[in-house]
């Protein structure tokens, strides 16, 4: 059995309407709309230091991704300083392996400072990523609190 659908049944007509928009999908100016935005996005120097505010949808790609990054960085590094420290690492042989393939043989001590010190530029990128990942906060959070009366 098929049952035909006439345009009075479109489920869109139930939805929410976009914020500063009406009814119909016109944009509304915003001396009308009854819930100003909470703030402008941009950078803003707020009391723990610079801030740059963004909308929602953005902020959580930020902190996602970012964190996602930072953490993959933080550990990658550890491995390496992991492989510059074993003798026996499998991740330390496969590079000598490469390196050996390549044609280019490097001393054990050259191969551990190189590992190391990547792996300790490998950490500081992490830590550096996170850190400029939390500078971002969506609007209406965060905001100061000037007027509160806790001390």
């Amino acid at each position: 059995m098929v049952t035909d659908r006439s345009a009075d049944d479109d489920p869109r007509d139930d939805e929410e309407p976009v914020r500063g928009t009406d009814a119909t999908g016109d944009p509304v100016p915003k001396s009308e709309r009854s819930e100003p935005d909470l703030e402008p996005t941009g950078p803003n120097v707020g009391p723990g230091g610079r801030e740059i505010v963004v909308p929602l949808r953005l902020y959580k790609t930020i902190t996602v991704f970012s964190t996602l990054i930072a953490v993959v960085t933080f550990v990658f590094g550890f491995v390496l300083i992991d492989a510059a420290t074993l003798q026996v690492s499998l991740l330390r042989s496969a590079i000598a392996g490469v390196l050996g393939a390549v044609g280019l043989s490097l001393s054990e001590g050259v191969l551990t400072a190189v590992l190391a010190l990547s792996g300790v530029c490998s950490i500081l990128l992490g830590s550096a990523i996170y850190v400029l990942g939390t500078r971002f906060r969506a609007q209406g959070m965060g905001k100061p609190q000037e007027d509160s009366d806790e001390d």
